[in-house]
């Protein structure tokens, strides 16, 4: 597992940590229970209005559907609607990525949207 942090890391809410931290430890879950990876990225990126909180893994995306037969991906919607930010979950070419975009006090640095 592979773990990069970029922009300019600050404190966050208490609020809104533990949602990033919980929507991490939930696609991590994910790809334990429904894959097979050979590589796992958690990407963190603090960009100047938003905190991109990315987990990404090649293990083929597992035999479940982006909605799956649990309440994962719907779970981390939720936690990341109640900060005011949105969730992707998706598959990939070569396994699934789940973005969490959730909203955090402007800084004074250019945002990167890629």
């Amino acid at each position: 597992m592979r773990l990069e942090i970029t922009g300019t890391a600050r404190p966050l809410a208490g609020g809104l940590e533990l949602s990033a931290y919980r929507i991490v430890e939930e696609a991590l879950t994910n790809v334990l229970k429904h894959t097979d990876p050979t590589r796992v990225a958690v990407t963190l990126h603090y960009g100047r209005t938003h905190l991109r909180v990315t987990v990404e893994d090649d293990g083929g995306g597992g035999g479940g559907g982006a909605e799956g037969g649990g309440h994962g991906i719907l779970g981390m919607r939720e936690r990341a609607a109640v900060t005011g930010g949105s969730l992707d979950a998706r598959r990939t070419a070569d396994g699934f990525v789940v973005t969490a975009r959730l909203p955090v006090a402007e800084i004074g640095e250019v945002e990167d949207e890629a």
